[in-house]
């Protein structure tokens, strides 16, 4: 559910941007849509009819057709990290069911995509220096970025022409309305020991997110609650650890990241490990994987709190490792390749417990 809000309209966006871009002329979009006090969605917009064109709203179809643009870079991110990854859409399933619209994308490029919360769309194409930037843009109901999907030099152009042709909306006005999300009902107080009970029962990874339904546990409040038993608290700057170490040691990790409507994954080794930091006192800090077909790009300075995490299957105990923002929100997981019916990788499992554990002990296998 959503609750629209009262917005500026189209002209005051633009004239509003314009004097953003005078003053900082090299400024990225998201950030002059929080100068500006609207979303990224909405300056997009105020581009319709000269560099961008509203798409419409069938996600279904455009998602299957994705496979005909060849190689791409396909970008998801979130407020405080970046997963970008250069490859094909080789394979696009949409499914609805339990009340769930969904579609998975495998390949080079994989996601989990979730389309309720999709919004808005657009074909876009902009002239940055020597260089044109093709592209599809898509937005959820506040208007924040879900994904972006850029041509590389070797994309079917032709294919992204006809795609646009065939998706182009009737209705290419300015003006885009957007609306908040109602806020997510969690329980008051927790019943520890049935969680703790269902969570000792789970037989998959992917049971984690419907036994948190079914409690109406706030994801950071059940690991929270779990500290000493499934999960354990460590030093959230060691996400370069993580990093560093799989490189050194050529370990496939998976990397999820996304937002509300898009969870991009990584699924193979990471090389090329570089730490950033900007500013008079260096206090932002970029951790950065740049690989050829593969870049991450993580603000370390807005990570919290960072936590071990256990889950029981079949197969094994999985252990992961989450970040989490000042909000309790999930901002990225790392875990070790995996794939159902094979036990978690001994390497991943040492280089976890290498990790500077916080006060509070480490969990027993």
């Amino acid at each position: 559910m959503s609750t629209v809000t009262e917005t500026k309209s189209a002209i005051e966006i633009k004239k509003a941007w314009q004097q953003v871009q005078e003053k900082s002329p090299n400024i990225r979009i998201r950030e002059a849509a929080k100068a500006v006090d609207a979303s990224e969605a909405q300056l997009l917009a105020t581009m319709v009819g000269e560099e961008a064109i509203k798409l419409k709203p069938e996600w279904d179809a455009i998602l299957e057709r994705l496979p005909e643009l060849g190689r791409v870079m396909s970008l998801t991110r979130n407020d405080t990290c970046i997963l970008e990854h250069k490859g094909a859409f080789e394979k696009v399933n949409v499914f609805k069911r339990k009340g769930h619209h969904m579609a998975t994308v495998l390949g080079p490029i994989e996601t989990r995509v979730f389309l309720k919360s999709w919004h808005a769309g657009f074909a876009v194409k902009q002239q940055k220096g020597d260089r044109l930037l093709t592209s599809l843009q898509f937005f959820d109901h506040e208007g924040q970025a879900i994904t972006k999907i850029y041509l590389e030099k070797d994309s079917n152009v032709e294919a992204y022409e006809n795609l646009v042709k065939d998706f182009t909306a009737e209705e290419q006005s300015q003006e885009l309305e957007v609306s908040t999300y109602e806020p997510e009902e969690y329980a008051l107080q927790l019943n520890s020991e049935a969680l703790l009970q269902d969570w000792a029962n789970l037989k998959d990874t992917h049971d984690f997110f419907p036994m948190l339904k079914n409690h109406k546990a706030h994801r950071h409040d059940a690991v929270s609650l779990a500290n000493g038993r499934f999960t354990y608290q460590v030093d959230p700057n060691c996400v370069q650890q993580i990093l560093e170490e799989a490189s050194k040691q050529k370990l496939p990790i998976m990397i999820f990241a996304g937002n509300k409507g898009n969870l991009q994954i990584h699924q193979s080794t990471v090389r090329t490990i570089r730490l950033l930091e900007r500013g008079h006192d260096k206090k932002e800090r970029w951790i950065n994987v740049l690989d050829p077909n593969f870049n991450l790009h993580l603000k370390m300075d807005l990570l919290h709190d960072a936590w071990v995490v256990k889950k029981p299957t079949k197969d094994g105990v999985v252990t992961s490792v989450e970040f989490y923002d000042a909000n309790k929100d999930l901002v990225v997981q790392f875990f070790g390749l995996r794939k159902p019916g094979i036990p978690q990788n001994e390497d991943w499992m040492e280089l976890v417990a290498k990790l500077p554990a916080l006060e509070g002990g480490l969990v027993e296998n």
